[in-house]
């Protein structure tokens, strides 16, 4: 059976919307038994973030809306 969840912090960039607010590191889909505790970042502030404990950085991104001019 293929586990499908991520490793918690194995990237170092991750770019997140509104959807997955409150924000919290490892995020729900990162497996958390080799993990760090999970924290909440305080991301809608500033737009991005450092967690804390791995440095995994994050950046909130507003989803592209199709526009006409």
């Amino acid at each position: 059976m293929e586990n499908k969840q991520e490793v918690a912090s194995m990237k170092r960039h991750y770019q997140v919307t509104q959807a997955d607010l409150p924000l919290s590191c490892p995020m729900p889909d990162m497996r958390m038994w080799d993990a760090h505790p999970k924290v909440y970042l305080p991301i809608k502030e500033k737009g991005s973030v450092t967690c804390p404990y791995c440095e995994a950085e994050f950046t909130l991104v507003e989803r592209e809306t199709n526009q006409a001019e």
